[in-house]
């Protein structure tokens, strides 16, 4: 297996089945990251992966918005590895304009994706010619719109959203689910 070294990259993540949560109105927890699922690159997240950034005690990972360094929305309290993958738990900011926008987004069910801002310390190919992220440096996890692994899936505890929502809602589900089904064709 060839070791490969590359600079800052981006993961989308929508776990279906692992749904992240939107309690209290701004708490949000999930999954940013499950290890051994390919993504729609064919990427795969090695169990332990983050174990050593995760130890580095004076880098905070940022809560982004759709992985935007100018636009922090929030601030993740926990960050951890577990036989599944990388669980977070954090709060949106409603003191901050896109913290709430973000929140009235998750609770309507238009945001509902998780993505990992990260720098690739140790990787290899597999015998299919995935590559195997097996040490990474965690910089930050987005709540974004599109997230690259196609089963993550988030949802929010909250009101029903209003009729104006739904439509958006649903016209994004349905440019989503398109894209899924022939990716190749819309790049």
């Amino acid at each position: 297996m060839e070791t490969i070294n590359c600079g800052l990259e981006l993961k989308y993540f929508r776990p279906r089945g692992m749904q992240v949560q939107l309690t209290d109105g701004h708490i949000i927890e999930g999954y940013a990251s499950l290890f051994g699922k390919p993504d729609q690159g064919g990427d795969i997240v090695c169990p332990g992966a983050y174990s050593a950034s995760l130890k580095i005690k004076d880098r905070a990972v940022k809560m982004l918005w759709q992985h935007d360094p100018a636009q922090p929305i929030g601030v993740w309290d926990e960050i951890r590895e577990d036989g599944t993958g990388l669980w977070v738990k954090g709060r949106l900011l409603p003191d901050v304009a896109r913290g709430r926008e973000a929140q009235a987004l998750v609770q309507a069910g238009a945001i509902d994706g998780l993505s990992i801002g990260y720098r690739v310390v140790k990787a290899c190919k597999s015998a299919g010619s995935q590559r195997m992220l097996q040490e990474l440096e965690l910089w930050e996890v987005s709540l974004v719109t599109f997230p690259m692994l196609r089963e993550a899936r988030v949802a929010a505890k909250g009101e029903v959203p209003n009729a104006d929502l739904r439509h958006l809602v649903e016209a994004l589900r349905a440019a989503t689910a398109e894209l899924a089904a022939d990716p190749a064709r819309h790049r």
